[in-house]
């Protein structure tokens, strides 16, 4: 016996159809690329996103053709993204932080027709277009008169480009399982991988997200996405927002402390979301102009680890609770959220701020399971270390053209790369990804645990830490500092600190400061790049252990 529900398909036009009737005034505010502020609302997105649809048909664009975009997050953009799906073809969003190399592999092997682009790419495009033979058009993110004179093939400012069209146009129907976006990872070995997104797995990812659980958006929220469109979805904000009807406050390219705290207090923004590189800015920002936030209430940090003092001075200082969440570009890419179940929010300060630490629990919709190398499945513990594996609607099955081949294990689950435990409660915590946690003396020590506690440090602005040939033990830490401006700290300074927060043999057998430290396009810590500078550095300890 079946069920008698209409079939009324998950396609994610529907989302901006919703919130142009339900949420029509809500605002999207943008800082423009040009400098103003721009002020619409879901009911002009819609409007004109239906507009970027009708003249991509015009041009000949047909369902399942890609159309990348190389832009930040503006009110453009994001008519941008609705109008590519409405007209039945997959946005492509691309990361401009990546290497001209690896930009010009992915819009190449996406197979990128068009390509809509921001003022501030123009030239890096400029420089890579002939080696781009696929596009056929670059639609540029403006107007007329802030058109720069450029040598992109058939260029032409957006305003006009959808100005010779009426908007009169219906989207172009396709099936809830055709692709609807892709975002390329570069977390894998060899080159870059496309992660291909279909219009169901976009919107039941964007109502999982959105759950109190989770996001907790409703049409009373204001929203200021940090984490860009092209970081997988913005961390589904770009369909949970409009979805719920929380209005959005779009940051353009200034994602200094000083321009997040102006959004942030303008518009009296109640969530936002970035990785923790921003957030210290924004925190340094705050404390020394003595500044306060009296209305944001909620802070996503995700990309890669949160330390225990940031979230400590969110919530203690700025009273802006903080959920501390995981994912991947293949998960859509939110896999887990850290709320306080009611079996640990009566703990104490000290104790809570533990169990936010770890990563959270699974969104409906995602399964997690740790295992050993055999794939046998391990304990959820809290204490026992494994691959950590995942499934579910919103995880990748296979990568665009099946590069790498089959990517799950024979019970259908993804193995993330990343080592994690579970505990009782469901609670996972990376410990580190695969390939960069420290093997000493056949145990394993997690390299981001010991930054996380060196972060703690007032005096530390960033760290990281990795593995060192050591004759003895195998590897042993290296534990690598970025002091604050103006911050003299010294070895035993650090290694004292540490004392009693971490194991004995955990301890990092060096310390080493710097000026920079390298990262990836996505924020994350570059230990590739570490591990290559330090290769042949000599611990202290290893000449003493010979």
């Amino acid at each position: 016996m079946k069920g008698l529900m209409q079939d009324w398909s998950l396609v994610c036009h529907r989302i901006i159809d919703h919130a142009a009737i339900q949420y029509g005034k809500r605002k999207v505010v943008s800082r423009s690329i040009e400098g103003p502020i721009v002020e619409t609302n879901y009911a002009e997105i819609r409007k004109r996103a239906l507009k970027v649809a009708q003249r991509l048909v015009k041009d000949g664009i047909k369902p399942g053709d890609r159309v990348g975009t190389l832009a930040w997050n503006t009110w453009r953009h994001l008519e941008a993204w609705y109008g590519i799906l409405g007209a039945g073809a997959v946005y492509h969003t691309v990361n401009p932080r990546l290497f001209p190399d690896q930009l010009i592999y992915i819009i190449n092997h996406g197979g990128d027709r068009v390509m809509m682009t921001d003022l501030t790419f123009v030239p890096l495009l400029e420089k890579i277009a002939d080696k781009l033979p696929a596009i056929e058009r670059y639609v540029i993110l403006t107007d007329r008169a802030h058109l720069p004179q450029t040598t992109l093939k058939n260029a032409v400012a957006y305003e006009d480009w959808i100005g010779e069209v009426d908007g009169n146009f219906k989207w172009v129907a396709v099936d809830e399982n055709d692709a609807a976006g892709m975002c390329y990872t570069s977390g894998t070995t060899g080159n870059p991988k496309g992660v291909v997104y279909s219009h169901r797995s976009n919107v039941l990812h964007s109502l999982a997200a959105a759950m109190p659980d989770v996001l907790g958006l409703s049409s009373h929220d204001i929203v200021l996405p940090v984490v860009p469109l092209f970081h997988a979805n913005s961390w589904s904000l770009a369909f949970s927002a409009p979805m719920n009807g929380a209005a959005l406050i779009m940051p353009g390219a200034k994602l200094d402390g000083a321009s997040v705290y102006e959004l942030l207090d303008k518009y009296q923004v109640t969530v936002t979301a970035a990785v923790p590189t921003v957030w210290l800015m924004l925190l340094a920002h705050l404390e020394q102009h003595n500044l306060k936030l009296p209305h944001l209430e909620r802070v996503l940090i995700g990309g890669s680890a949160c330390p225990r003092a940031m979230m400590e001075k969110f919530q203690d200082k700025y009273d802006v609770r903080v959920t501390h969440a995981w994912g991947m570009t293949e998960m859509s890419p939110i896999g887990t959220a850290g709320q306080l179940k009611p079996e640990v929010a009566s703990l104490g300060h000290d104790a809570k701020l533990d169990v936010q630490e770890k990563q959270g629990y699974s969104l409906f919709t995602v399964e997690m399971k740790i295992t050993d190398d055999n794939n046998k499945e391990l304990p959820w513990d809290g204490k026992t270390f494994g691959r950590l594996k995942v499934k579910g609607v919103a995880v990748a099955s296979s990568y665009f053209k099946g590069e790498g081949g089959n990517i799950l294990d024979k019970d259908g689950f993804f193995d993330t790369g990343d080592v994690a435990t579970i505990d009782e409660l469901g609670y996972m915590k990376i410990t580190d990804r695969a390939k960069d946690v420290i093997k000493s003396g056949g145990e394993w020590i997690s390299s981001i645990d010991i930054e996380n506690i060196a972060v703690g440090h007032p005096d530390v602005a960033e760290a990281a830490v990795i593995g060192i040939v050591h004759p003895k033990w195998d590897e042993r830490p290296l534990l690598i500092i970025i002091p604050k401006k103006d911050k003299k700290i010294s070895k035993a300074d650090l290694l004292k600190f540490m004392e009693g927060k971490i194991a004995k043999w955990w301890m990092p057998d060096d310390v080493i400061f710097v000026d920079e430290i390298p990262h990836t396009a996505t924020g994350k810590i570059l230990k590739t790049a570490l591990r290559e500078q330090f290769r042949d550095y000599r611990l202290p300890t290893a000449t003493a252990a010979e």
